[in-house]
């Protein structure tokens, strides 16, 4: 068996202010998991934390393209090396966010090395790109975009490795019945899987036929990226863009147990959860007894 080993990733880089003056709380993510005793719990090990810059949009305007985006290249590379030491060391790394952005770490560190498949488990595609809105910014919503080579070349073509993911190794679940994006992703065949078809045909059951997918001849294995907001409000209000009608937990739970059980799965990350707007700590409670279940409960 593998050793877990994680990483803290505290970067808000690429999410807008909740408020003037503010900044995002999700880079308290990792220290409200690790409150829930998650290192214990999965018996992991530790893999520290890779620091961010700090969060300043200086005077960037709309129209300047991604906000923070030096920063969030720099910290792309710092990220993308931690996690490419335990990936080639044969670990499974598991990274507390953050925003939706340090997705671009995984990817580049699985570029690096050969060529990988993503799962992602979120309420949107975070597709935003030139190509299909004139509100480009925040990278935490176009992460997706940027790492199939859409978008601008300091944050999608890193070290001349763009695109980082192939359109075709890239699935989706959990997105919202009615989502404007799916016109886009069904022209470019991204698979993706709405609240309303993982419910019609079984969680365990998809998640079972993208794990057999990826065990394609050249595709070396896939990484699965979690955000929060893919559950549904009623359980995860403490997101910040929280949209109606997600996943419960126990329809989140055998899709996440089914992939990260997989041998084929090279590690995973969570993102988005604000600890901000969750002053009892019951959000995220149920969040790590998630992901302690998805490792060790049958």
């Amino acid at each position: 068996m593998r050793n877990i080993v994680i990483i803290d990733a505290p970067s808000n880089l690429g999410l807008r202010p909740p408020a003037p003056g503010t900044v995002p709380g999700c880079y308290k993510l990792a220290g409200a998991l690790r409150e829930q005793r998650i290192v214990q719990r999965l018996g992991a090990f530790e893999g520290g934390v890779v620091v961010p810059p700090r969060y300043d949009r200086g005077d960037w305007q709309e129209g300047d393209g991604v906000f923070n985006a030096a920063a969030i290249a720099a910290y792309t590379r710092k990220l993308a090396d931690r996690i490419e030491h335990h990936v080639r060391a044969g670990d499974f790394p598991f990274v507390l966010g953050g925003d939706c952005s340090i997705q671009l770490g995984a990817s580049l560190a699985l570029r690096r090395t050969g060529r990988y498949g993503l799962v992602a488990v979120d309420a949107s595609a975070d597709f935003r790109h030139p190509g299909n809105s004139d509100r480009i910014g925040a990278a935490g919503g176009e992460e997706l975009a940027l790492a199939t080579g859409r978008g601008q070349a300091d944050l999608t073509d890193i070290e001349g490795l763009g695109p980082y993911l192939r359109d075709e190794d890239v699935r989706l679940f959990g997105i919202r019945d009615g989502d404007t994006d799916r016109e886009e992703l069904a022209a470019l065949k991204i698979p993706n899987v709405t609240v309303g078809e993982l419910r019609q045909w079984g969680a365990a059951d998809l998640a079972a036929a993208v794990v057999q997918a990826f065990e394609a001849p050249g595709i070396d294995g896939f990484w699965v990226h979690l955000d929060a907001d893919v559950l549904d409000p009623s359980v995860m209000p403490a997101v910040d863009s929280p949209d109606p009608d997600g996943l419960l937990p126990d329809e989140l739970l055998p899709l996440l147990r089914t992939l990260v059980r997989s041998g084929r799965c090279v590690g995973l990350n969570v993102t988005i959860y604000d600890p901000d707007l969750d002053p009892d700590g019951t959000a995220g409670a149920l969040l790590a007894d998630l992901v302690v279940a998805a490792f060790t409960e049958d």
